[in-house]
């Protein structure tokens, strides 16, 4: 089963926002020009390249000063790995 890599996710998640650095460990939330619109067009992105993750709007229903991408791939690899 395809997963992206945390780095993937960065990258698309920079790519979306148009954000000078998006990194694996930094906290989302405290990210320039990275808001709640650009994660949900981010997450639509995802939804559309890899369908076979069931994420939803809840992957960022707790976000708070401390969520990363990492902890946010960590979510994806528990959803991908429930759904087989």
């Amino acid at each position: 089963m395809e997963i992206p890599t945390v780095e993937d996710l960065a990258e698309q998640l920079k790519a979306v926002s148009g954000a000078a650095e998006v990194g694996p460990d930094d906290a989302i939330q405290q990210i320039s020009d990275v808001d709640s619109l650009d994660l949900m067009e981010w997450l639509y992105g995802f939804q559309n390249k890899y369908p076979h993750i069931p994420a939803d709007e809840s992957l960022f229903a707790d976000i708070d000063d401390q969520t990363t991408l990492r902890s946010v791939h960590a979510k994806l690899v528990a959803l991908a790995t429930a759904a087989n």
